[in-house]
Order: C-alpha cells, then sequence, then structure tokens
C-alpha cells in the first residue's frame, strides 16, 4: 500500500467510525506534512481519494471537510467465540443442504452464496485458453501423469508459489477436483473414523460435512475475528484430546474472514511440529488480499514437512472448473494414494487450458482487477450494514475475501431470520451451520462479492429491517 492509500485509509477509518463527524473540519495539508513526516503531496493524494470517496468536500480557502451523509460502519466483535474444546460428533449435512439449496435460485439475492459473481472472472479468456488446449491436445496427455495431474499445470502452481518464496517441487503437487477434494485427501490420509480433528469455531461448515462424513470426531478451538484461531486453546486441546490432524484457515477464514499475523502462523506450525499434529490448510482465500502483497501461507513456515497447502482456482479465476490442488509435504505420497483410488485423475483438458492461461500470462492483472472490485464493494456493504441494521449490530472488516461475518443483537435468531429472508428473495448463511454445536445463533455470514446495485442494496436493507423487529420483539420472530 503506497504512503497516500495509508494515510486515506486511515481516515476514512476515523469518519467511518464516527471520530471525525460530518462538517468536522480535516487538519491542513501543513499540519499533517509537518505531524507525519510526509511530502504535502501525499496528503493531497490522499485527499483527493477521500474527495473521490464522497467522504470529504474542499470549501474554497477553508480546507477540507467530512462530508454530510457518510455511512458509519458496524462496529466490529471484538473477542473470540467461547471456548468450545469437547469432542463431538457431527450431524449438521441436512442443515446444511437445506440452507445452501436456496442459493442455487437464480432469482434470489444471494447474500448466502459461498462463491464471488461469476461477472468477474475472465471466462471469455479462459475458453480461448480451453479451446486452444484442446486443439493442440497430445493423445498421450490424456494418460500422463493421471494421478499427480498435469505436470505443465503442476509447474506453473509451483512457480507460482516459488514467487512467494515456497519451494514445492512439482512432484508433490497432487492437482484434484476443486480444493475440497484436496481437502478430503489429506483428511482420509492421516486420520481413521473416530479420531478426533482440530477445527475453527466457527468454521467452514464443508470442514464439518466431511468430518460427520468420515466418522470423525470435530474439536471446535475459540478463533478471533481478526487474527484467527487462540492458540492458548489449541495447545489446551491437542494435550487433552491427542487429535489426528488440524483443519485450518489462516487467510481470510470463512465464515469470519479473519487473517493470522506471520509470527502467529510461525508459533501455530511451532506448536503442531513439537505435537506432531499435520495441519490441513484451506488457502482458498489466500489470492483475494487487498494489501500489498499476498498474505504468506502457514506453509512458509514449515520445516518438518507437516503442513498440507491445499488450494484453486475456483474462488479467484475459474468457477465451475473445480481444479484445486494439495501439496501435502511428507504425506505426498498417502494423498496421491487416496487420490489413485478414489477419483483416479482430474479431467485433462480442463488442466491442459488453465495451464495455458497461466502460460500466456495475464493471471496477475486479472487477480489485481478482481481485488480491487471486491474491496470497493466491501466498502459500500459494510456501509449499508452500519446504515440499516439496528443498534447492537457487529460486522467484521477482513482484508480480503468476500464475506462479512455479522453479529445480531442477543436474542435475534438467525435461523428465523434465514427463512423470513428466503421469502423476501434473499439468501443468508446462518451462523448455527458453521458450527458442529449450532453455535452463532446470533449471526450470519453475508457475501459481498456480487456487484452491488439497487436490488443488492434493497436487500441489505430488507434484511436490517427483518433483523431490527426481531431486536424490537420480546420473543417474537420478524414479520
Amino acid at each position: 500500500m503506497k504512503l497516500y492509500e495509508s494515510l486515506a485509509a486511515e481516515l476514512a477509518h476515523s469518519i467511518r467510525s464516527g471520530v471525525l463527524r460530518a462538517g468536522d473540519r480535516l487538519p491542513s495539508i501543513r499540519q499533517v506534512t509537518a505531524n507525519r513526516n510526509v511530502s504535502a503531496s501525499t496528503v493531497f493524494q490522499a485527499y483527493y481519494a477521500l474527495e473521490a470517496q464522497g467522504l470529504i468536500r474542499a470549501r474554497q480557502r477553508s480546507g477540507y471537510f467530512v462530508a454530510h451523509g457518510v455511512r458509519r460502519l458496524a462496529p466490529e466483535p471484538d473477542s473470540s467465540s467461547q471456548p468450545q474444546e469437547e469432542a463431538v460428533s457431527v450431524d449438521i449435512s441436512d442443515r446444511v443442504f437445506d440452507v445452501l439449496e436456496s442459493t442455487m435460485v437464480r432469482n434470489v439475492v444471494p447474500l448466502g452464496s459461498a462463491f464471488p459473481s461469476p461477472l468477474l472472472f475472465p471466462l471469455e479468456r479462459l475458453g480461448r485458453a480451453l479451446a486452444s488446449s484442446i486443439h493442440q491436445l497430445d493423445p498421450w496427455s490424456t494418460v500422463d501423469d493421471l494421478t499427480p495431474g498435469n505436470a505443465c499445470l503442476r509447474r506453473q502452481i509451483a512457480l507460482r508459489y516459488l514467487a512467494e518464496g515456497l519451494h514445492i517441487h512439482t512432484d508433490e503437487i497432487v492437482i484434484t477436483n476443486g480444493a475440497l477434494e484436496a481437502l478430503n485427501l489429506c483428511l482420509a490420509a492421516v486420520t481413521r473414523p473416530g479420531d478426533a480433528v482440530l477445527v475453527e469455531s466457527p468454521t467452514f461448515y464443508a470442514a464439518l460435512q466431511s468430518l460427520e462424513r468420515m466418522q470423525l470426531e470435530a474439536i471446535e478451538v475459540p478463533t478471533h475475528p481478526r487474527e484467527g484461531i487462540e492458540l492458548a486453546a489449541l495447545e489446551r486441546a491437542i494435550e487433552r484430546h491427542r487429535p489426528k490432524a488440524c483443519w485450518l484457515m489462516t487467510n481470510f477464514q470463512n465464515p469470519l474472514g479473519s487473517l493470522m499475523p506471520d509470527e502467529k502462523k510461525r508459533a501455530l506450525v511451532e506448536l503442531l511440529t513439537r505435537h506432531n499434529v499435520p495441519l490441513i490448510e484451506d488457502d482458498v482465500y489466500g489470492e483475494l488480499y487487498f494489501g500489498n502483497r499476498r498474505p504468506a501461507p502457514a506453509k512458509a513456515f514449515d520445516r518438518e514437512g507437516i503442513v498440507m497447502h491445499c488450494s484453486s482456482f475456483s474462488k479467484c479465476l475459474a468457477p465451475g472448473y473445480r481444479v484445486g490442488w494439495a501439496a501435502p509435504g511428507q504425506y505426498a505420497r498417502a494423498v496421491a494414494r487416496q487420490k489413485l483410488t478414489s477419483t483416479l485423475t482430474s479431467p485433462v483438458p480442463i488442466q491442459l487450458g488453465l495451464a495455458h492461461y497461466l502460460e500466456k500470462g495475464g493471471y496477475d492483472k486479472h487477480l489485481r482487477k478482481l481485488r480491487q472490485s471486491l474491496e470497493a464493494q466491501q466498502t459500500v456493504f459494510a456501509q449499508a450494514i452500519g446504515h440499516y441494521f439496528p443498534p447492537g449490530t457487529r460486522a467484521t472488516r477482513p482484508a480480503g475475501g468476500y464475506f462479512l461475518w455479522v453479529e445480531m443483537p442477543d436474542g435475534v435468531d438467525a435461523l428465523d431470520i434465514h427463512k423470513h429472508a428466503l421469502s423476501h428473495g434473499i439468501s443468508v448463511a446462518p451462523g448455527p451451520i458453521f458450527s458442529a454445536k449450532r453455535a452463532f445463533a446470533n449471526c450470519l455470514r453475508l457475501n459481498y462479492g456480487h456487484l452491488w446495485d439497487a436490488r443488492s442494496e434493497a436487500a441489505v436493507a430488507t434484511l436490517g429491517r427483518l433483523v431490527g423487529a426481531y431486536a424490537g420483539r420480546s420473543g417474537a420472530g420478524p414479520r
């Protein structure tokens, strides 16, 4: 982030949080230059950026003032979830399916969707790459490298690791049918029915579904909405339950959006290495950062090969192509064996098309545009929540990804809100589907990855009205 962008972001936060109020005069260019030890040009650029966002207005010969009508943001959640460190059986798939089924209808506003808008992706260019690769298809490529995946695609993935300072050999990478298969293969490689697995609280519902299907027990560990899983609670759970694996998202966790700091990632890997607990790292949102560099995965701090890094192109390039991968360290052979005995391989033409696209360049340009779009959408979405939802609402402000975690006032039932929202043509993801214990009864995960328009704003306004009606009644749901 450039210096003027950092200054603009700091002032924008002060305006939206109410520290600077409508009509307040901003410090003069000379004051900021002297106090911050920056150039006048930097301050001007920051003020121009804020003016372009509609947050401040210039008055001739008077300076810059906070604009009227700026929407305040809801405050952030300020603590981790309550400790939940018992091992429990998982029975959640029916409820998850009922909720997700509602996001598959095109005329529903998809605030509960797990995917960003398909309009954000270069599908036409991908289609041309796929057509070209099929036209040039070597017949023998359909049987080469069946289980690990296409060598050209694995090389492109290894090069992207290398650009981030990670030395992952192509032989360590296994191409899969999306990240979820990669995660499931890793889980199957290190567990057996009846074993316990550590997960975040709240956690990605598909992780709970995987545990349920494999007859594994979940140990939910408190997770901070900004910095990720609590390491002290994690260590207590390890010592008490002796889990066989740990399934975490260190970058822009779903559903919280939390980003674990590098030093905490290092400490996490050291802790798990010390206890010999493999880490299954779900890193599908790592490319969707809003800062000036991609956050390192926990894999970057792994010296013993215990981190099984999993990702895909589904959230950042090619939704529907279902191409992911695992870089499972010391477990590479075990994961490849799981792949061989389950789905054998992933579709070769799709792999070749993605490899061709990556070789030709343009991926990073697409990612920059995608990140800019998502960051802008988060801003207007968060402002709308602060404007339309009732007092007592809290919402996260992730530094990447496309989810907001919203804590509604105490007593509001997220499952009831989900049902009433559907009757208005709006889908949401209620908090209880993110916990084996069905906790987070007053929380919602909302997707800001779809284009903001009048329909989106009307949906957020309707949700806010439903939540406000529920919060304003004792024991009665919204109408």
